[in-house]
C-alpha cells in the first residue's frame, strides 16, 4: 500500500498524547512507500556537498552559518515533479536529511578546525577531514538510544521548532516546484554578482565613502570611518536574521568602530611608544589597525563571556540531559514507555532502529579510529587514553544536551560545550605535561570532534522528528545520515583546506596581503588553548573589558552573544546585515497588511530569496577562492575601466546593491500583486 495523499498533519500531532491515545503518522506503519530510493539518496548528498560548502564559507566570513534543511526540503519537492513517478513523502524526508548533514558538520568544523591554521600549525586535509567525520559519526551513533525518549515519549512536550518547519514544508509542499525555481533563481543571481565582485575588479566590494569630505574628515581626525560589504549573501543572512537580531548584530560594531576605536585613539594619540598588544604606537595606527591591535581583543572577551552564560542558562536543560543519557544503560530503557508497539521483541516500521550490536562496533570502531589519529601525535600511552575518554564522555553527553536544547529552543549551545570541551581537556592534559604546539593541536582536535558531535546529534534529533511526524522508518534515516556524513565531512574538510590557502582565518598578519574570514569562534578557541598551551602573554584587561560589555547586556537582558559577534566583526559585515533585517522588517509588514494566504506567501517568497541569496552569493565567493589557486589567475583579468576611480566605482557598488534589496522585494510582493 502506497502513502496516502494528504496536504495536513493528523490533528494530534503537537499536542501531548492523551492516556490510551496513539499518534498515527501519515504514512502509517503498514504502509509501504520508495523511501531509501537511489533518487533520494543521490540527491541528498548532492545538496550536503552543495550547501557545506556554501555554509563553510558563510560561517568563517561572518560567524552564522546557513540552515540548509528548510532550503533542501523545498528543493526537493521541487524535485519530486521532475520524475515521471513523482517522489513519495519519505523519499523527500531522506533526501532533506541527507542534505541536511552540511550544516551540522560545518557548525562543528568552523568552531575548531580554522584555529589550526591561525595557530600556524598546518593540519594536512586528511586531519580536517577525519576530525569531522570522526565527530559527525559519533555525534549519529550517541543520539540513536536517545530517540525513543525525545521522539516518542515525550511526544508533544518538546516544541521541535525547526523538525515544525520542516515538516510543515514537506507536507504542504503543492506550490513547492514555483519554490525551488525561486530559490534556485535567487541562487544564480547571487552567485553571478558575488563571484564578479569578490573575484575580480568588476566595481568595489567594500564601500568607505572616503571620497564624501566630511566622512574624510572624520577618518583622519577621529578616526571613525563607516565600512559596507555590499554582497549578495551578507544582504540575505540579515534578511532571514530579521530586524531585531541584525540591530544588535550591528550595534556591537557601532560601539567597536564610533566608540572603541576614537576613544583608544584620542587617549593614545600622543603616546609615541607601542602599547601592548599593539606593534605600533596609537599615534601612528590607522582605525583598522587600532581595531585590529586592541578591540578584536575586547569582542573575543564578550564572546567568550557570552558563551559561559549560555552554558549558566542552560544548567537545568544539561542536569536533565545528563539523566536522559544515562537511562541508556538501563535494563530495558530501549523499549521503554512504546505503547505504539505491538510486539516489543519486533518494532514495527515507525519505532524501527538500527541493532543497537551495531550501534555498539560503531562506537568501538570509531573510538580505535580516533585513538589511532591521536597516536600521530606521539604522545604517552596516559595522554592518549585520557584524550580518547575525554572525546567519548564529553561526546557522548554532549549529544543529549545538543539534542535537548534543539528540541526545545532550536538553538544549539555549540559555542559553550565547546568553550568547556578545549578548558577542561586542557586543565586535564596540562597535568600530565602535554603542552606547546603537540598540546594545541591536540585539544583542538578533541574539541573538533566533540563540538561537530554535539552539532550533528541536534540536527539529527530534529530529522527523527520529521521522520516521526511523517512516518519514516528510523532505521534508514539512520544509515543514510551517514552517508550525508560522510559527504559533509570530506566537503567541509576540503573547503576550509581551500579557504585557507586563499585567505587568512581570525586578523591579517604583517607582509601577508590575503584576504581576512573574520573566523570568530576559531579565534575563540584558539585564544583559550593559547592561554594554556603556552606561555605568551595575554591581554587579560583587554579581555576582561569584554567580558564586562557581556556582564552589562546580561544585567540589562539582552542577546549578548548576538552583540558580542557585532563587536568583534568588521564593521563592513555587520551593517550591510542591519540592510537585510530592514528589508526584511518592511516586508513582513507588508505581509502583514495584506493578511491572509497572501501574506503568508509574500513572507514565504522572502525568506526562499533570502536563502537563495546566501547559498549562491557563498558558492560565488568559495568559486573565486578557488580560482586563486590557479597560477595564472590575477584579480584584474576582468576590470572595468571605473574601477579604481572611487566615486563612481562606489557608485556604481551601492546602486547594484540597492537592485539587489528591490529584486528580493519584488520578488516577495509579486504573490500579493497577482492576487490584488
Amino acid at each position: 500500500m502506497t502513502e496516502p495523499e494528504t496536504t495536513s498533519l493528523p490533528e494530534n500531532a503537537y499536542k501531548p498524547l492523551q492516556p490510551g491515545e496513539v499518534y498515527t503518522p501519515i504514512v502509517q506503519a503498514h504502509m509501504h512507500a520508495p523511501e531509501m530510493t537511489a533518487r533520494a539518496i543521490l540527491w541528498g548528498i548532492f545538496f550536503c556537498i552543495v550547501f557545506t560548502v556554501a555554509s563553510a564559507y558563510s560561517a568563517l566570513k561572518v560567524g552564522q552559518g546557513m540552515e540548509a534543511s528548510i532550503p533542501i526540503s523545498i528543493l526537493a519537492i521541487g524535485l519530486a515533479r521532475m520524475y515521471k513517478r513523482r517522489s513519495s513523502l519519505l523519499e523527500n524526508v531522506i533526501l532533506t536529511g541527507t542534505g541536511g548533514a552540511s550544516a551540522a558538520v560545518v557548525a562543528g568544523a568552523v568552531f575548531t578546525l580554522p584555529a589550526l591554521y591561525i595557530l600556524h600549525l598546518s593540519p594536512n586535509p586528511f586531519a580536517t577531514v577525519f576530525i569531522c567525520l570522526a565527530g559527525g559519526c559519533l555525534g549519529v551513533l550517541f543520539v540513536i538510544p536517545l530517540r525513543r525518549f525525545f521522539v516518542r515519549e515525550m511526544h508533544g512536550q518538546f516544541p521541535f521548532p525547526e523538525a515544525t518547519a520542516i515538516t510543515e514544508v514537506l507536507v504542504t509542499g503543492e506550490r513547492g516546484g514555483s519554490q525551488a525555481k525561486l530559490l534556485l533563481q535567487a541562487t544564480c543571481i547571487a552567485g553571478v554578482y558575488d563571484f564578479l565582485v569578490t573575484t575580480f575588479h568588476v566595481w568595489r566590494e567594500s564601500l568607505n565613502l572616503q571620497f564624501i569630505p566630511i566622512l574624510r574628515t572624520l577618518a583622519d581626525r577621529g578616526r571613525m570611518v563607516f565600512n559596507f560589504d555590499a554582497i549578495g549573501f551578507i544582504l540575505g543572512l540579515g534578511y532571514v536574521m530579521g530586524l531585531r537580531s541584525a540591530m544588535v548584530f550591528c550595534a556591537g560594531g557601532v560601539l567597536a568602530n564610533f566608540v572603541l576605536v576614537p576613544l583608544i585613539w584620542f587617549l593614545g594619540s600622543h603616546v609615541n611608544v607601542p602599547v601592548y598588544p599593539g606593534l605600533m604606537p596609537v599615534s601612528a595606527m590607522t582605525a583598522a589597525q587600532i581595531y585590529s591591535s586592541y578591540v578584536r581583543y575586547i569582542g573575543v572577551g564578550a564572546i567568550a563571556t557570552a558563551g559561559i552564560f549560555g552554558v549558566i542558562k542552560s544548567l537545568r536543560v544539561i542536569a536533565g540531559s545528563f539523566s536522559i543519557a544515562l537511562r541508556v544503560f538501563q535494563p530495558h530503557a530501549a523499549h521503554a514507555q512504546t505503547p505504539h508497539t505491538q510486539n516489543i521483541d519486533e518494532p514495527e516500521r515507525t519505532d524501527r532502529d538500527l541493532p543497537m550490536t551495531t550501534i555498539l562496533l560503531g562506537i568501538v570502531l570509531s573510538a580505535l579510529a580516533v585513538a589511532i589519529f591521536f597516536s600521530r601525535f606521539q604522545v604517552s600511552w596516559t595522554i592518549l587514553i585520557w584524550g580518547l575518554a575525554l572525546t567519548l564522555l564529553f561526546a557522548f553527553f554532549f549529544a543529549s544536551v545538543a539534542a535537548n536544547a534543539i528540541a526545545t529552543t532550536a538553538n544549539n549551545p555549540a559555542s559553550g560545550m565547546t568553550m568547556l570541551t578545549v578548558i577542561i581537556s586542557s586543565v586535564v592534559l596540562v597535568s600530565f605535561g602535554l603542552s606547546g604546539t603537540t598540546g594545541m593541536f591536540f585539544v583542538m582536535a578533541i574539541a573538533g570532534m566533540v563540538c561537530t558531535a554535539l552539532c550533528v546529534s541536534g540536527q539529527f534529533m530534529t530529522d527523527l522528528k520529521t521522520g516521526y511526524w511523517l512516518g519514516s522508518t528510523p532505521a534508514a534515516q539512520e544509515k543514510v545520515k551517514f552517508l550525508g556524513i560522510v559527504a559533509a565531512a570530506a566537503a567541509a574538510g576540503l573547503t576550509i583546506v581551500l579557504l585557507a590557502h586563499t585567505f587568512q582565518f581570525g586578523e591579517a598578519a604583517l607582509g601577508d596581503t590575503r584576504p581576512v574570514l573574520a573566523a570568530p569562534q576559531a579565534s575563540i578557541m584558539k585564544a583559550l588553548v593559547v592561554g594554556f598551551m603556552s606561555h605568551q602573554p595575554v591581554t587579560y584587561l583587554l579581555f576582561g573589558v569584554g567580558a564586562l560589555v557581556t556582564v552589562v547586556l546580561e544585567m540589562l537582558g539582552k542577546s549578548s552573544m548576538v552583540f558580542a559577534l557585532g563587536i568583534y566583526l568588521p564593521l563592513s559585515l555587520t551593517t550591510p546585515i542591519l540592510s537585510g533585517g530592514i528589508l526584511s522588517h518592511f516586508v513582513h509588514r507588508r505581509a502583514e497588511k495584506t493578511g491572509g494566504d497572501a501574506g503568508h506567501g509574500i513572507r514565504e517568497r522572502g525568506v526562499i530569496l533570502a536563502s537563495g541569496l546566501m547559498a549562491g552569493g557563498a558558492l560565488g565567493g568559495v568559486l573565486g577562492a578557488a580560482l586563486r589557486l590557479v597560477p595564472s589567475f590575477r584579480e584584474d583579468l576582468i576590470q572595468t575601466p571605473f574601477y579604481n576611480i572611487d566615486p563612481v566605482s562606489q557608485s556604481v557598488s551601492a546602486l547594484l546593491f540597492i537592485g539587489l534589496c528591490l529584486y528580493v522585494w519584488r520578488g516577495s510582493i509579486k504573490s500579493e500583486k497577482k492576487t490584488s
